[in-house]
């Protein structure tokens, strides 16, 4: 699959499904793929003079496009039309034999490939069983309405693929890929075992972003629906930051057909992650060109000020620790923070870098070793999951005292990490533990606004 960068954009999209199995006996959700990642960002003094401002995401380069004419009347116009065209094979069904009916109507006219419908056939039943787990009435109803509306955007991926630029903006018109993607993870989560820290640390972000300041968080990654998670437990109490949430992520989510519906509805800056660099070695030179412009349009927006960005300095997912099984956060890789830490002082203007830890995996676990290629197997769950901010991070006296440089940015990098780690427990305990909001401590206040 690392090789399908070369093949036309259909054709890559053909590859992509042809990575999902319907052997396997494990479940798998549906949106299956790494976000947000390490960056292999060139260095920040050597863009200091580059002129090119391009924003075009060149592995999923369907057209001449320019980023001004994407985001045009034109450009809405043929969003319109693409959807007017758009089969409604989806549309209105209301029974599981109604749904899998569709399925294979799609495949028998050759509009899906029969991989692909053996996909959606096992999606819906691992997104039905989970919903049944929550105890909630009329599971079997909620899910067949939920996942005939994520087959019909999936579908739509096959008829007219989307084509992202470095920079995208999150999709809400003609159709609302926001909504869309929140609605297909909130029966996912049990409310009643989730938890917000530290609300007012919350306040004062959207206070320091609404004048005009920027905001960097440097966070753990656990499953590919973080961005849902996140977007979700800040809904109630802060809207504003739910959707405003930049996304660093990985070129995967904006490939497979099954990810993309989910990607389109979140504002993100595309990257090719720093693990997968050269997993293509006659690749590695244009992913990194690719990565300098996107990193371009990043100092691009937070020299205009306002904007909240979201980082996994990880390169990936979390996974659980060989020996106790037990779920941890990865380590950070010291580049990537020492990169955001420049970048902050670069721009200008007042950024502030905040640790943001995420407890979600078991809403859709990833593998337990990282794999290449595409088509990993996910299991769909419903649990309590917990979102934690700290205070603002001041790397000033560590820079500042420390003249070595490596040692400078090493001990950067622990101080966020070891915050992120010690809101995790918090977290843990706090879901796992039965202790609820009475396992806060001085650093890490656990709230539940959605119940008051």
């Amino acid at each position: 699959m690392a090789g399908s960068a070369c093949l036309p954009l259909a054709q890559q999209q053909q590859v992509a499904v042809g990575g999902i199995s319907g052997s396997s006996s494990r479940p798998r959700s549906l949106l299956n793929r790494a976000l947000p990642c390490a960056v292999a960002f060139p260095s920040l003094v050597s863009l200091k003079r580059r002129s090119n401002l391009s924003v075009k995401f060149h592995e999923f380069r369907g057209s001449a496009v320019s980023q001004q004419v994407a985001e045009s009347t034109s450009e809405t116009v043929s969003d319109l039309v693409v959807e007017a065209a758009h089969s409604r094979s989806f549309e209105g069904i209301q029974t599981e034999q109604e749904l899998r009916l569709a399925i294979a109507k799609e495949v028998e006219s050759g509009r899906l490939p029969e991989r692909a419908g053996l996909g959606m056939e096992e999606l819906y039943r691992n997104y039905r069983d989970a919903v049944i787990s929550s105890g909630v009435e009329n599971a079997v109803d909620v899910s067949v309405r939920v996942i005939a509306t994520v087959l019909d955007r999936i579908l739509l991926q096959f008829e007219n693929p989307f084509t992202f630029t470095n920079y995208h903006p999150r999709m809400t018109e003609p159709y609302d890929y926001y909504t869309f993607g929140q609605n297909y993870v909130r029966p996912l989560i049990d409310y009643r075992n989730s938890y917000l820290g530290n609300v007012k640390v919350f306040d004062e972000i959207e206070k320091n972003l609404k004048e005009g300041h920027n905001v960097i968080l440097l966070a753990n990654h656990q499953t590919e629906a973080d961005p849902a998670v996140m977007a979700l437990l800040l809904e109630h109490s802060h809207p504003y930051l739910a959707e405003n949430l930049i996304y660093v992520a990985g070129d995967r989510v904006v490939l497979d057909p099954f990810c993309k519906p989910f990607s389109m509805g979140r504002n993100l800056l595309c990257v090719y992650s720093k693990k997968h660099i050269n997993d293509v070695p006659d690749l590695a030179k244009m992913k990194a060109r690719e990565n300098q412009k996107t990193l371009i349009k990043m100092t691009m927006l937070l020299k205009k000020g306002g904007q909240l960005l979201w980082v996994a300095p990880s390169g990936g997912r979390d996974r659980p620790d060989p020996e106790t099984n037990e779920w941890v956060p990865a380590a950070f890789d010291p580049s990537s923070v020492e990169n955001m830490r420049r970048l902050a002082e670069a721009v200008r203007v007042p950024s502030h870098i905040h640790a943001l830890s995420l407890l979600c995996y078991e809403i859709m676990p990833p593998p337990v070793q990282v794999e290449k290629a595409l088509g990993e197997r996910r299991a769909v769950g419903f649990s309590g999951v917990g979102l934690g901010v700290s205070e603002r991070l001041d790397f000033d006296p560590i820079v500042s005292q420390e003249s070595d440089p490596i040692k400078a940015r090493e001990a950067c990098t622990d101080m966020a990490w070891n915050k992120v780690n010690e809101m995790y427990n918090v977290l843990k305990a706090g879901i796992y533990g039965d202790k609820g909001c009475d396992s806060s401590t001085s650093s890490l206040r656990l709230a539940q606004p959605w119940r008051e």
